[in-house]
């Protein structure tokens, strides 16, 4: 499988550590991200997949992603477009007020909106900062729009962006798109299919609201149902989190650093939560001890 990259920049993936968390894995038949964002994992997947369900709250999220996979021309021509402000505000405008666009999202498994697709697309990476097109509900205040090296701005993606669109159309070909709760993809129904690899991304704790969503408490009902499902030997799990959690010893630990993101500049916060990222392992997982030698 050849490695793909999400057309936007997102604080918070794990494409810096997909390596380790697939040599953990291993090629399970079944893989399940519950909370989707870029997909870095799953691009990042070394081999060929077999039964694969992605799931993220935020309908603008899940609905890049369907989109992508039934139509990524579409999705090209409305993020085909000029670095202005002024249409930022546009677009984000006509983003937030579209208040049915949430209940299709959730309740049709089907739907999609590729104009919805393209305009987000196109403004999650220009607008960093408070009220961004992540945050279509609260348009609060913004920064100037970035000239980002990442994503489909960036020089790298824009000159090869359809082609681009059509690999990632391609994997997403046969993969699951959900769009609510992220405990709805780990039912008992969903975890029938013999090994599965489940990558437990959640809200760190701390983070009150996460896209618009309120999610306190989310990463602690996370942890608990990791713990509750940890000793299954079909299940091979990894919990991400900044070491705010408390796990047996039975679960490995691998410590890594983020980029830290626009944070990182100064000495925002990001610079110092970037030096707190913690991978858990559970039981089961395959762990050779040479790749955890420098976790703390």
């Amino acid at each position: 499988m050849k490695p793909l990259k999400a057309p936007w920049p997102h604080f918070g993936g794990k494409s810096r550590v997909a390596e380790v968390i697939w040599d953990q894995f291993g090629n399970v038949p079944t893989y399940i991200e519950p909370f989707a964002g870029s997909l870095a994992v799953l691009l990042a997947r070394p081999h060929e997949p077999k039964f694969e369900t992605v799931n993220d709250l935020d309908a603008y999220i899940a609905n890049l992603w369907r989109s992508l996979k039934w139509d990524p021309q579409g999705v090209a021509e409305y993020a085909d477009w000029p670095n202005n402000e002024a249409d930022i505000f546009a677009r984000h405008n006509w983003l937030a007020r579209r208040s049915v666009f949430r209940e299709r999202m959730c309740s049709d498994p089907e739907y999609f909106d590729i104009r919805a697709a393209g305009y987000w697309l196109w403004e999650a990476g220009l607008w960093i900062g408070s009220g961004a097109a992540i945050l279509p509900d609260d348009p609060g205040t913004h920064s100037k729009p970035k000239n980002n090296p990442n994503g489909i701005h960036g020089l790298v993606f824009r000159e090869r962006y359809l082609e681009n669109f059509r690999a990632l159309s391609d994997r997403l070909r046969w993969v699951r798109v959900l769009c609510g709760d992220w405990s709805r993809c780990l039912t008992p129904v969903e975890l029938g299919t013999g090994l599965t690899g489940i990558l437990l991304d959640p809200p760190y704790a701390g983070n009150e609201y996460v896209y618009g969503e309120q999610s306190v408490g989310v990463a602690h009902e996370v942890r608990e149902w990791a713990l509750a499902n940890g000793d299954n030997p079909q299940l091979r799990i990894a919990l991400c989190g900044y070491r705010e959690h408390e796990m047996p010893s039975s679960w490995t630990p691998y410590d890594w650093k983020a980029v830290g993101g626009y944070g990182n500049q100064a000495e925002g916060r990001g610079r110092e939560n970037a030096k707190l990222e913690r991978i858990w392992f559970s039981p089961n997982c395959l762990r050779p001890m040479s790749l955890f030698d420098q976790a703390a």
